[in-house]
């Protein structure tokens, strides 16, 4: 699964954890981010979780208040891999440095 970015986005779309897997300064994440935000935030619930953005594939899932974004290159299993990784956040298991 080609992973490159994980993001955790509130619902006035401020980034609250980004964890990217390619390197991309300051400025291309600032811009990557706020596109990708407007894009996932302006979307009804009745849309599909997948949007496409540059080069990236991007799925998302909205839980509560917060939504977790995960750019990919290809979107085989990711959408599961979204689901499995928020219970584990939600139920506490996810470990905090």
């Amino acid at each position: 699964m080609g992973i490159r970015f994980i993001l955790l986005v509130n619902k006035q779309g401020q980034t609250r954890l980004a964890q990217y897997y390619e390197y991309l300064t300051i400025e291309e994440r600032r811009a990557l981010e706020g596109e990708i935000v407007r894009k996932c935030l302006a979307r009804t619930e009745q849309q599909c979780s997948f949007v496409e953005h540059r080069n990236y594939k991007v799925v998302y899932r909205r839980y509560a208040s917060l939504f977790f974004l995960v750019g990919i290159d290809n979107d085989e299993v990711c959408l599961e891999f979204v689901v499995s990784y928020v219970q584990l956040f939600i139920n506490g298991e996810v470990v905090r440095r």
